[in-house]
């Protein structure tokens, strides 16, 4: 399996060109708006990009040295970046050009949230059109104008429902599913709630109802459809849940997949099918969905147990990390272990045109085929500059560029090939204009 994406979502280069140039030269210049992309599958439709990487890396285009503390990831559309930091005492929402990494505005988000873990939000924004979507790590949700920074609302979920922060903080990305901004304040007014995108007024609160409080995992939510109902899952503090996107009423869950210390993992979901891993000695399982309801399981496995740094799905066959130990590949429909590889250490990942793009917590970066049969590493190289964090936010594929968030570092690589570039495709240009 291998979505093409959404191309609504993407800006289609119409090129008058020669004979000489052959298809897979043609890129289309493709946003990646949030969380794990434009499916929240960390796939991106691009083609036309680096099949191997020369000694260094790819070409360094910009560098910014201003997104301060956090692991909040870029999200990046219509030619801006949106991210966090905290800056001294205080939690932003930061939005940088994509032309040259200069920042356009900072938004005050609430009170910077400090652990000793590490510092600043955990959520990547959500752009939807012209508004941002950015949750801080203590719960404060605000809307922004993606030209301005100016809010249109702002709340705090766990004191509007109840909730108390988690552990490590506040982590999850917003969905936003129609004229609907999905969370998970995880309290006792509700696990799971959608709000109004444009006002933010409540429109339905989901709970199981043998549970008064579930907390909130540091997962992010899904939307997709089975059997012609629209349903919304994620993975709580307790286990996977999910509800009806309509109403919020609530579906199904399944707990043998989650630890007791930290459900992080973004389930993925292909015709009918879910898929969930956490870490701590859980491991992973293969739901399957009817329209009535139920999730039944396909089969559990310990072989991919997958602490945060995510999992995607190609062509019938999954790529994630086991732990800290290694990369591995598993056959979607059986759970087979196809082969495992200590690859870069322990990584996050994306992938982009037949390649995977990993991102060691030692700011390794690698380029490795999505290839079922073996491990084959393209390409290898250390970030330029380095934070003395671990380097978790996830990497992201945008318009033939690889950005790569490391604390107040946010690095962003030319990875198209060599024709894509001759042709001179354009870069997003797009937000000096007004609508």
């Amino acid at each position: 399996m291998h979505a093409a994406g959404d191309l609504s979502r993407s800006t289609t280069l119409v090129l008058a060109l020669g004979v000489s140039f052959c298809s897979a030269a043609v890129v289309p210049a493709a946003e990646w708006p949030g969380w794990r992309g434009p499916e929240r599958n960390a796939i991106s439709p691009e083609t036309g990009l680096l099949q191997s990487w020369p000694q260094g890396g790819p070409r360094l285009v910009w560098q910014i040295k201003t997104a301060g503390e956090g692991y909040s990831g870029p999200a990046v559309a219509r030619g801006f970046l949106v991210t966090m930091g905290n800056r001294d005492e205080d939690e932003y929402v930061l939005c940088y050009s994509v032309n040259d990494g200069r920042e356009l505005w900072a938004y005050k988000n609430g009170k910077a949230y400090k652990n000793s873990y590490g510092n600043g939000p955990r959520c990547t924004p959500t752009i939807d059109g012209n508004r941002v979507f950015a949750l801080g790590a203590n719960g404060d949700l605000c809307c922004l104008d993606l030209r301005t920074g100016k809010a249109f609302w702002q709340m705090n979920i766990l004191q509007r429902f109840r909730g108390n922060n988690i552990g490590w903080g506040i982590s999850e990305s917003p969905l936003i599913e129609g004229n609907l901004v999905i969370v998970t304040p995880g309290g006792t007014e509700g696990t799971l709630v959608a709000l109004d995108k444009f006002t933010g007024t409540l429109r339905w609160a989901s709970k199981d109802p043998s549970r008064d409080r579930e907390p909130a995992g540091y997962a992010s939510p899904i939307a997709f459809t089975v059997g012609g109902v629209r349903q919304i899952a994620t993975f709580t503090s307790l286990g996977a849940f999910a509800a009806r996107a309509s109403d919020g009423k609530f579906l199904w869950r399944y707990d043998k997949v989650a630890n007791r210390t930290a459900n992080i993992a973004t389930p993925v979901f292909f015709r009918d099918h879910i898929f969930y891993s956490s870490a701590y000695g859980a491991g992973c399982a293969l739901l399957k969905l009817s329209s009535d309801g139920q999730a039944n399981e396909v089969y559990f496995s310990k072989d991919l147990q997958n602490h945060h740094g995510g999992f995607v799905l190609v062509d019938g066959y999954l790529y994630g990390y086991n732990g800290g130990s290694a990369l591995v590949c598993m056959e979607w429909s059986t759970g087979k272990l196809m082969w495992r590889d200590r690859s870069v250490g322990k990584a996050s990942l994306c992938y982009a045109d037949r390649h995977l793009y990993v991102l060691s917590e030692d700011g390794v970066v690698g380029l490795v085929e999505a290839n079922p049969k073996q491990y084959r590493e393209k390409g290898r190289f250390k970030l330029p500059v380095r934070s003395d964090r671990h380097s978790w936010p996830h990497p992201i594929i945008a318009d033939g560029r690889l950005y790569i968030r490391d604390q107040q570092y946010i690095h962003c690589f030319d990875v198209r090939s060599s024709a894509a570039a001759r042709i001179g495709l354009p870069l997003f240009e797009r937000h000096e204009r007004r609508e």
